[in-house]
């Protein structure tokens, strides 16, 4: 295949692609339709000119009968009259009349039969054009019907054009959350542990909380050694009241003492 073949069967394909994606069948079906009723209009004027021919000839042939008719009694007054020869004069334009009646005859019965073939045509086609109609508006209605069922489908499975965006743009904002929520919970996590200070927090007042944490830890400290003070008091009370007891050399040196002197 040359390559101007190549070229031309692609630019065919492409232009037949984009003329059936173009093309709506129902576009279509009242375009034909409307070209059958001008078809029929025409035929309609066709059998009304034949029709108005055909009385115009029949009108010719009433003139020419009524021509016809006073020369025949003016051929009989001339006859009556002794003047023969304005009887045979009467006469002679009386047959040049008879066969120009004859011909218009023939031709209106030739119009005659044109126009009942026309009329006849015009029904056939007028019978023809309803039925299309009908069929028309069946296929429309049939195609209406299927396109909107199509288009719920697609609205349903999300498959169509536009649903297919709203579950995109609906995914990346799921996805968006999901990230965030995730991001949000690390940081808690965090904060929590220590590893992250509350920037908050920080930004509040630091030196009034760092104030604050020392004189709680003064306070505790004051209030341990209280306690142990309170704690120690009484043990050096029963200490003094109940003295610890003598050894034996301690209480030899005690008796000794109380007799008057060593022995």
């Amino acid at each position: 295949m040359s390559l101007m073949k190549r070229i031309s069967l692609i630019f065919r394909s492409k232009a037949n692609k984009a003329l059936d994606r173009a093309e709506d069948p129902r576009e279509t079906l009242d375009y034909s339709y409307q070209r059958q009723l001008e078809l029929l209009s025409k035929v309609r004027r066709g059998v009304a000119d034949v029709a108005t021919s055909r009385k115009r000839v029949e009108l010719q042939v009433n003139q020419l009968e009524q021509q016809s008719a006073k020369l025949q009694g003016q051929a009989e007054k001339a006859i009556s009259a002794g003047r023969e020869d304005l009887a045979r004069e009467a006469l002679t334009r009386k047959s040049g009349l008879t066969s120009q009646i004859t011909a218009l005859r023939e031709q209106q019965a030739q119009l005659q039969g044109e126009e009942e073939k026309l009329v006849l045509a015009q029904q056939r086609l007028q019978a023809k054009v309803e039925a299309f109609r009908t069929r028309k508006e069946t296929i429309k209605a049939t195609y209406t019907a299927a396109e909107a069922q199509t288009r719920i489908n697609e609205a349903m499975s999300g498959i169509g054009e536009e649903m297919g965006d709203v579950g995109l743009a609906i995914q990346r904002a799921e996805d968006k959350t999901a990230q965030m929520q995730a991001r949000a919970g690390a940081i808690d996590e965090l904060i929590a542990s220590g590893a992250l200070d509350d920037a908050s927090q920080l930004n509040a007042g630091d030196d009034i909380a760092r104030e604050l944490d020392r004189l709680s830890s003064d306070s505790d400290v004051e209030a341990e050694l209280a306690r142990l003070k309170a704690g120690s008091q009484p043990q050096a009370l029963e200490a003094a009241e109940d003295p610890q007891p003598l050894s034996a050399e301690e209480q030899q040196v005690q008796r000794e003492i109380s007799e008057g002197g060593p022995a």
